[in-house]
Parts: structure tokens; C-alpha cells; sequence
């Protein structure tokens, strides 16, 4: 931003938009320190552009006083920013609009402001101790742990046949490999991004999945190269309607907030519960909750969490507790449990993914501020890079290979399939191989898993492997959420983490007139940011710039408590993953096209739930109640918790795997993530996929066990 940054023009508009009162104006906090570097990095080919604006500002100032912008009074500047933003003006700003060029900016301002000091603003965190945030409890300190990058297989040494291939490194992939590694197969994990080890994801705030601000995600995929389509529109992967995919050794497992609720026993059960609703696909699991109990157990005990079995009976039956007692609770607990009481509601604290003591050779949480979203400097949170891959890697038998995409699943003659097919390096220089195997495994996710098997059409299955009866793909959904931000007289937000610490369950099932319904939980510690971002949006009298703002930002944030729940969405068969006839990624792999939308029934569900979580909050002393849903206006859901494109049953002619995640077919291709699922359950569905992927590897090891034995 060469002449841009020591503008005296930028800097003024900059503390018009954040003037010093109590805390510094927004120049004094690194404001233009951060305009400088993400016009020169993200927003490069936009910065030719700004300057153009502060050319026009100017210019109206000229016109309007005979001065430049920076030489006006303070009020005045005000006012010509005031009548900028509702339309009034005096200049010609040629192809620039007044109005969206100055929001544009504000929005900059604000993410420089109460972003993190990592991007080049808020100096010092100085917004936010004005706020009260803060991303460690006093006195605490990050210990020096680093996991470091194992040795990983390089493309040259890769073997041309392995007993298994696993796609992906995520949740259920980074399971498979080692139950397959550790039952004495040789196994090759395929990750299609990178290892990123412990402060290699640091807290990026403009980054984090809880914000689509248009910056490139920080677990990947590239921008470019990499577009889905989202009804015609072709999107890159910083596009809200992209859906979100973590590539990285451990996948979404490395920014997750790790809520690990088991599915109760209805969730398996949905549509000989509530019946089929028109127009959905809503059906029953091949398998019961009690099938899949001793892979719940495996997984919490196994990678570990955190939680109270005695207040969390709604699930079903268990064998065992949990591995270790619940995570402290937070600021907003003591309001949210009176509330509770007051309604007669039954709460528990959250399950969680986290050691709340030291375990797995791990340490206890901080209780950091800076949690969902992000990865864990103190590897407190559990992922699967932290705990089952280095196990399949310490066996020798399992190659890891990163930067690798699979273009799609080899099949022989008779239609067997026989291995993958492997893609890596820059696009105008791609290397090619094919590897062999006796088993392939899928744990890409469940767009990249349809779409996988998608492109791995045959002339015997020209549609795509397991795809007969054209079911690959269908009934993709997620989690519609619903709750409430609720402001209180009194502060309540201590920005202790991970933030969900009491949870009500009693609206997960039998809600009269409603198809499921969700868990309630308070939510995870809110980025500064975020609350600008979200609240401003959602409220027209809050001030978006000035004195007033700050003011408000600085009021609010501390009494502000997050309630939400994930809504069991019934699955639409139209919601689904097809190939885009003509969008291809950079390898020219034919791109994943989402089309469809959620069901009627999840909106009238999200309803309810945002109703009972404004009755909780407001029972608990709220003041100022805003109740939401985050539902897609159009398009399918899989923002959170994507599942559901291959899912298991009985009949190929409805699903794509059988009982045991078996594609309809082909006695050696599985699957191992959420597309498995029938329904998603209303809780976060990550304990689900492990316990699957535990129930799923195991029982091709049998196989493999057995056909060797």
C-alpha cells in the first residue's frame, strides 16, 4: 500500500472511524499497520482501489469545505462520514460507491481493531483488555510443548502396494490407520494437506471457521484451484457457501471445540419415532445405539474425554465413565443454572475432547479464551494428529504422505477395486502414481467422499462406484443452530474457555409437534470480533463506527452470553453432492457442485429451540434477549458437521454402505467418516464419527485377519 499507509488522509479517516476516548484512537492501536499488510497480502489486487477512495474522500472534502479530509475539524469529519454513509454527496467518485466504500473500510478498521495483534493491529491487545477479553486466565502460562512433524513418507518412497489405503487424515481416518497399523497391516494414510504441527495454526481471528470474512481458511484448502459449485455459481473454499473442509493432518479435529456427545438411542431411530416427514428421506440406522456403545467407550477412553457420565444418563446405557471429570465452568454458569432451576430444567456439564487433568501423556487445560476455532499451543485438546496417527506411525507399518490428493479409486476389469490413484505438486507440474491395495479406505468428508466416489465412474458404474442406484451423494446436511445472545445488568463473560460447560438435553427429543429438537448449551468464549461482526449485523441501532460504538462494543461484551444448539436436520434427499459438468479444480479434477436445500421441518425446529433458549436466558436474568437461527437461506446445510452423502443401511436401492460401511458392491472400499450417517444427531457429531470409524476399521482388520489367517 506504497503512499497509502503514512496517508495523512488514512490516518484521519481511521480515528474518525475509531477516535481515542478511554483507549487509543484506532491509528494509535495499529490500525494502518494492519491495512498496510493485508493489502499486501490478501486484498493486494484491491489496493489500487482504496487509494482511490481516499483520493475521493478528499475530493468531497475539497468540495464540501475547501480543505482535504485531514485538515477538517473532528465534528466535521464526522458529519461527512455520516452523510457519505446515507448517500449524500458532493464529489464524483467515479466507479466507486460512497456508501459501500466507506462500510468496506469500517469493516476493515474493525478487523484490524479487534482482530488479533498477530495481522498487524490491536498493538498489545489494547481493544481487547478495553473489552476484557483475554486468551489466558491471569497468571497463566503456555508450556513449552511442541509436537513436532514425525518423519513423513516422500512421494519417491512411497511403496506401489499396501494391504490398506486410507483417504484422508481427519477424525475418522486418522482412527482407521491405526486400528490397521496396530492389528499388524500395512497401511498408507493419504492426506491431502499438510502437517501442521503445535503453533503452526496460531489464533488467527480473521481466519478462524467461526468467521467467513473472505481470507484465505487457515487449514486450507488454497483459494485458488480449489472451487466448489453452489447452485451456479462457482465459489472458493473462503466462500461461506463452500462448505467448510479442513485439510490438515487431523482435519477439523484441529480447530473443533471437541464437544463429544454420544447420539442418544432415538437418534438411531428417528423415522420409527416420528414417522417420515413429506418430502425428506428421514429413515432408521442399520445399527442400534447399543451397537455402536463399546466404540463410544474405545474412542472416550482411547483419545480421552472429559465429562460427567452420571449427569449425561440421556444418552443410554454405558458400561464405563468417562476417562476424566468435566472442564471448569465458566462466567456464565451460575445465571444459566438458576435459570435452569427456575424452569425445572436437567443439566450436565459438556463432554468434551480436552483433558481437564493430565492425560495421554498430555497436559491439563488452561481454560484459554481462544479455543473452538483454533488449535491448542499447549496440546491440551485432543486431535487425532496428537494422538491415534502418531500411534500408527510409531508401529512402522503405516506411511503417512501429506500434500497428496486422491483423483480417484482404481477398479480391475471385473470391477474390484484395486487402489487410488495419487495426484501432488503444482498444477503445471503435476506428478502422477498409482498405488495398489487390498482395502480402501474413505475419510475425506462427506462432500469429498461423494465426490471421490463420484469421479471414480467405471464403464460397469458409469455414474460412480456405489453409485447403482444414484445415492451417492444425496441427503448431505449438517447442523442448523439456534439460540440466543442474551445481555445481562452484571458481567458474566470471563472469557474462561472452552466455554461450553452446562448443557440441557431435555429438548433433544420428545418436543411436542417437532421432528428431534437439539442440546442447549452455553457457547464457546466469542471472539471480540465476532461479537462486532455479529451484533452490528443484527442490530440497526448499534453504532458500527465511532465513539458509540466503542462504547457499546465495551458495554456489551462482558455481559454477553452465547446459548446455542445444533438442530437435528431430516435429511432432504435433494440435498446432495453431484459433479460439476464444467468447474474442475486446478489438477482437473471435476468439482464438487452443492445443490438443494434443508427441510422445511429444520426451520420450524430451529424456531423452537431459539424460543426455549430466550426462555433459559431470560429465566436466568437476561436483560436484552436476540434470538437467531443460523439456517442457509438457500443451499444445503454441511457448514458444521457435514454428513450424511454415503450413508449406511440395509437396502442399496436407499443407501450406499451396508451396516458396517461397506459401499454396496465392493467388499473392499469403506467408509469411515460422516458420511455414514443416516441422521446427525442434534449434538455435535464428532464422538459418532470416531466411534464409527472404530466399529468400521475394526471389522475390515477381522477381515484382513482372517483372510491371511
Amino acid at each position: 500500500m506504497t503512499g497509502v499507509s503514512t496517508s495523512p488522509t488514512l490516518r484521519a479517516l481511521i480515528d474518525t472511524i475509531l477516535p481515542a476516548d478511554d483507549a487509543p484512537s484506532g491509528w494509535h492501536a495499529g490500525v494502518g499497520e494492519f491495512l498496510t499488510g493485508i493489502f499486501g497480502r490478501d486484498l493486494r489486487a484491491r489496493r489500487a482501489e482504496f487509494g482511490r477512495g481516499l483520493a475521493a474522500l478528499d475530493a468531497e472534502a475539497q468540495a464540501r469545505h475547501g480543505q482535504d479530509f485531514a485538515a477538517l475539524g473532528e465534528d466535521t469529519q464526522h458529519a461527512l462520514i455520516h452523510d457519505l454513509l446515507a448517500g449524500t454527496s458532493a464529489a464524483d467518485w467515479e466507479d466507486l460507491n460512497p456508501a459501500a466504500y466507506l462500510q468496506w473500510t469500517i469493516q476493515l478498521c474493525m478487523q484490524g481493531y479487534y482482530g488479533d495483534p498477530g495481522n498487524g493491529g490491536n498493538r498489545d491487545g489494547v481493544a481487547w483488555r478495553t473489552l476484557g477479553y483475554h486468551r489466558l486466565p491471569d497468571g497463566a502460562q503456555w508450556p513449552d510443548v511442541r509436537a513436532e512433524r514425525p518423519a513423513l513418507t516422500a512421494w519417491d518412497d512411497l511403496h506401489a502396494e499396501y494391504d490398506a489405503v486410507v483417504v484422508g487424515a481427519g477424525a475418522g481416518g486418522g482412527v482407521a490407520a491405526c486400528v490397521l497399523a496396530e492389528a499388524g497391516h500395512r497401511v498408507l494414510l493419504v492426506e491431502r494437506g499438510a502437517w501442521l504441527g503445535t503453533h503452526d495454526l496460531r489464533d488467527d481471528h480473521l481466519r478462524s471457521a467461526r468467521l467467513s470474512l473472505g481470507y484465505e481458511p487457515a487449514t486450507g484448502p488454497p483459494l485458488h484451484g480449489n472451487p466448489r459449485v453452489a447452485g451456479h455459481a462457482a465459489v472458493p473454499p473462503s466462500d461461506p457457501r463452500w462448505l467448510n473442509n479442513a485439510m490438515t493432518v487431523g482435519g477439523g479435529t484441529r480447530v473443533y471445540g471437541a464437544q463429544a456427545w454420544r447420539f442418544s438411542p432415538e437418534d438411531f431411530r428417528m423415522a420409527s419415532t416420528y414417522g417420515v416427514p413429506e418430502g425428506s428421506a428421514l429413515a432408521d440406522w442399520p445399527i442400534t445405539y447399543d451397537d455402536l456403545e463399546p466404540d463410544y467407550e474405545r474412542a472416550e477412553w482411547e483419545l480421552g474425554v472429559s465429562g460427567d457420565a452420571a449427569g449425561n444418563a440421556y444418552a443410554g446405557p454405558r458400561r464405563r465413565g468417562y476417562p476424566m471429570p468435566p472442564v471448569g465452568p465458566n462466567g456464565t454458569v451460575p445465571a444459566l443454572t438458576r435459570g435452569a432451576r427456575a424452569l425445572g430444567l436437567s443439566t450436565s456439564p459438556v463432554p468434551l475432547l480436552i483433558n481437564s487433568v493430565p492425560y495421554g501423556g498430555r497436559g491439563t487445560c488452561l481454560q484459554c479464551g481462544a479455543c473452538v476455532g483454533f488449535a491448542c499451543p499447549g496440546e491440551f485438546k485432543t486431535d487425532t494428529r496428537n494422538t491415534v496417527i502418531p500411534r500408527a506411525l510409531a508401529t512402522g507399518r503405516c506411511d503417512l504422505v501429506t500434500g497428496v490428493q486422491v483423483e480417484r479409486v482404481i477398479t480391475d476389469a471385473a470391477g474390484r477395486v484395486t487402489g487410488v490413484a495419487l495426484v501432488t505438486g503444482p498444477a503445471d507440474a503435476a506428478q502422477r502414481r498409482t498405488v495398489m491395495a487390498g482395502q480402501v479406505l474413505l475419510g475425506a468428508g462427506a462432500i469429498e467422499t461423494a465426490r471421490l466416489l463420484l469421479n471414480s465412474a467405471t464403464a460397469r458404474e458409469p455414474h460412480g462406484l456405489g453409485n447403482t442406484h444414484d445415492q451417492v451423494g444425496r441427503h448431505l446436511q449438517g447442523h442448523v443452530y439456534a439460540g440466543a445472545f442474551a445481555v445481562f445488568d452484571e458481567p458474566v463473560q470471563d472469557c474462561r474457555g472452552p466455554g461450553p460447560s452446562l448443557a440441557t438435553n431435555d429438548y433433544r427429543h420428545g418436543n411436542p409437534g417437532i421432528v428431534g429438537g437439539a442440546m442447549i448449551a452455553n457457547d464457546f468464549v466469542p471472539m471480540p470480533l465476532y461479537v462486532y461482526t455479529m451484533l452490528t449485523a443484527l442490530n440497526p441501532e448499534l453504532p458500527t463506527w465511532g465513539a458509540a460504538s466503542k462504547r457499546a462494543m465495551r458495554h456489551l461484551y462482558p455481559r454477553l452470553a452465547l446459548v446455542f444448539g445444533p438442530v437435528q436436520e431430516v435429511p432432504n434427499p435433494d440435498a446432495r453432492v453431484t459433479l460439476d459438468p464444467d468447474v474442475r479444480d486446478a489438477y482437473g479434477v471435476p468439482a464438487a457442485r452443492l445443490s438443494g436445500n434443508i427441510h422445511p421441518e429444520d426451520r420450524r425446529t430451529a424456531q423452537f429451540i431459539a424460543e426455549r433458549v430466550t426462555e433459559w436466558v431470560t429465566a436466568s436474568g437476561a436483560r436484552d434477549v436476540i434470538p437467531l437461527v443460523f439456517a442457509p437461506a438457500e443451499g444445503p446445510s454441511g457448514g458444521q458437521h457435514q454428513a450424511g452423502t454415503c450413508r449406511m443401511g440395509d437396502d442399496p436401492r436407499t443407501s450406499v454402505t451396508d451396516a458396517w460401511g461397506q459401499v454396496w458392491g465392493h467388499d473392499n472400499l469403506h467408509v469411515v467418516d460422516g458420511s455414514l450417517h443416516v441422521t446427525n444427531g442434534g449434538v455435535n457429531p464428532v464422538l459418532t464419527i470416531l466411534a464409527l470409524a472404530y466399529r468400521v476399521s475394526r471389522h475390515v482388520a477381522q477381515r484382513m485377519g482372517a483372510a491371511t489367517g
